[in-house]
């Protein structure tokens, strides 16, 4: 069962709420450190991910490739715009598949929830069209697969 909930606000918001058992500045660096990301953010089952740039400071670049399973991938680009470690990353990013994806602006909140946290992420994108879209590639899916190693992962 998946414990994760997204939503959908307006016409072009998207809103997804997971608890994790680990305290915020795990989470946080899970979300911000290439070696973390790596492990975790990787989507259905025998993906990879073999290029993660992640540069956690406003300007900052972020780029991750993955790779299926035979063959093909897809990547993302974007920046930080802001960060409150520990608490909250603002970023946007788009998607190369192979086009690029208009800007999806992205806050992520973290907030101490009992011995855990609570992710709030909440994307503003360009249009209903736009979302629409990025909601039918499966995200909510991938994004639990990756969620779940997240869980897993142990954060130092």
């Amino acid at each position: 069962m998946s414990k994760l909930t997204l939503n959908t606000e307006g016409d072009r918001f998207v809103v997804v709420v997971r608890r994790f058992a680990a305290p915020p500045e795990a989470v946080y660096r899970a979300h911000t450190e290439p070696k973390l990301v790596q492990q975790w953010m990787l989507g259905p089952h025998g993906w990879t991910m073999p290029v993660c740039i992640s540069e956690p400071r406003p300007g900052g670049r972020i780029r991750y490739e993955w790779a299926m399973p035979g063959g093909g991938g897809f990547h993302l680009t974007g920046e930080y715009l802001e960060l409150e470690p520990y608490s909250r990353i603002v970023h946007v990013e788009r998607m190369f598949l192979p086009e690029p994806t208009p800007d999806n602006h992205i806050e992520t909140r973290f907030e101490k929830d009992g011995d855990g946290t609570l992710m709030t992420m909440r994307m503003t994108l360009p249009d209903a069209e736009t979302r629409a879209r990025m909601l039918a590639t499966g995200m909510e899916h991938g994004m639990e697969a990756s969620y779940q190693r997240l869980d897993k992962l142990s954060v130092s």
